[in-house]
């Protein structure tokens, strides 16, 4: 089953002060071995563009869509063969100990 992983993190703190390091690429190197990980890539947390079409109108604001103080940093697709496979690989990634992971399952087609 593939899952998208997006990776949240807020972009104020210093992603050195997580506890236990910041090897990404450790983990990276890890589920790549495993054959998990699909993809990935980093993505620039304050360079967003959200696209709404109102009323035959496209509004375009500046950000991301969400107001939260994390944001999207990153994204791996993940394929995994389940929930439970999927929530181990994301809790082993370093931005886990003080951001998020949000795993979604990919639909059918």
């Amino acid at each position: 089953m593939k899952y998208l992983m997006i990776v949240c993190f807020d972009p104020a703190i210093d992603p050195a002060d997580a506890e236990g390091g910041m090897d990404i690429d450790a983990w990276v190197a890890e589920m790549d071995g495993r054959g998990v990980r699909l993809e990935g890539r980093a993505l620039e947390p304050a360079d967003a563009t959200t696209v709404r079409v109102r009323g035959g109108e496209t509004l375009i604001s500046d950000g991301p869509f969400a107001e939260t103080k994390e944001l999207m940093v990153g994204y791996d697709m993940l394929e995994c063969k389940d929930l439970d496979e999927a929530i181990e690989v994301a809790s082993r990634h370093p931005l886990a100990r003080r951001g998020a992971m949000e795993l979604r399952p990919f639909g059918a087609g």
